[in-house]
């Protein structure tokens, strides 16, 4: 990963255009291309961002970024501060506990459980801040962003709220809607979640859990 501090202007042009006058600001530069321009607030939203694949070309006084979709990210560098770079490695992923594994297991092996039609694209399917605990596509030809979780809470409403904002930054996977999963599920989550447009859904465990016993047995 590589860590810029600069004074800079960014302009993108692409679906649309935006610009961010002269102010120092983080760019970030992943591994895989994905570079994202942050200010020093905003939690964990970028003040832009361009997912990879991308070409990035460094000249003496700007970044020209550029991808396959004719998106253009331009960063002007009035001064850098600092520019470094950390090997961080393989990263694990999320662990999550044994029970919700296990349903995402289970709700991969039958999405129609969560939605009539519902056929899995993949799981895990990954994103600039995070895997997407399923991503499937529904029988109008909807992309459906699922995140499956144990206990409903807010929280898991607000992570796949975040997970559907960078994956409509990918054009490809056409329309786009979330369903948030629990075995139980909070009522402030589920407002939270309907304000937001997203579906929600509670599903037993249990029941998952012997209906695919009751598939593996041979009588």
């Amino acid at each position: 990963m590589r860590l810029v501090v600069a004074r800079c202007s960014v302009n993108y042009a692409g679906r649309l255009e935006s610009t961010l006058p002269e102010a120092n600001r983080l760019i970030m530069v992943k591994a895989d291309g994905c570079v994202a321009i942050h200010a020093d607030g905003g939690a964990y939203k970028p003040l832009n961002w361009m997912n990879a694949p991308n070409e990035i070309r460094e000249f003496p006084d700007r970044w020209e970024i550029t991808n396959p979709k004719g998106e253009r990210l331009t960063i002007v560098l009035h001064e850098v501060l600092s520019d470094s770079r950390h090997e961080l490695g393989d990263d694990p992923g999320l662990s999550k506990d044994g029970v919700e594994a296990h349903l995402q297991e289970l709700l991969a092996a039958d999405p129609t459980v969560i939605e009539g039609g519902l056929v899995l694209i993949s799981r895990e399917y990954p994103t600039a801040i995070g895997p997407v605990d399923l991503l499937c596509r529904a029988a109008d030809g909807t992309t459906v962003a699922v995140e499956v979780k144990r206990r409903g809470e807010i929280d898991g409403v607000e992570q796949l709220s975040r997970y559907l904002e960078y994956l409509r930054a990918d054009s490809s996977l056409g329309l786009l809607r979330g369903v948030f999963v629990a075995q139980s599920i909070k009522p402030q989550a589920r407002t939270l979640a309907e304000t937001r447009g997203l579906a929600w859904k509670e599903v037993d465990y249990d029941e998952l859990r012997g209906k695919r016993i009751d598939e593996l047995r041979l009588f």
